[in-house]
């Protein structure tokens, strides 16, 4: 006759083997490692011209609005800071 199939016809599934500590801090430092290897290579393609003009532009923007500046420069400000590398 025949036999169907049971948990016992199966070997136990191995315990889950848990990463090792040392393991989890390389990986920390390779994505650190890759985030400032990418910002270096951003800045040696492009130079740091394009930076200084944001961060003049900036402070011009800022001290607008600590007089009294208009909503829409205000945003403007918020949407450049807000994209990052990409300008």
């Amino acid at each position: 006759m025949g036999h169907a199939c049971t948990p016992a016809d199966f070997p136990r599934r191995p315990a889950p083997k848990r990463e090792h500590p040392i393991t989890a801090v390389l990986a920390v430092l390779a994505i650190v490692l890759a985030v400032l290897l990418i910002a270096w290579a951003r800045v040696e393609v492009h130079g740091t011209a394009d930076l200084e003009a944001l961060a003049d532009e900036a402070g011009e923007e800022h001290s607008t609005i600590l007089n009294g500046g208009k909503a829409a420069e205000n945003e403007a400000a918020s949407s450049r800071w807000a994209t990052g590398f990409s300008h």
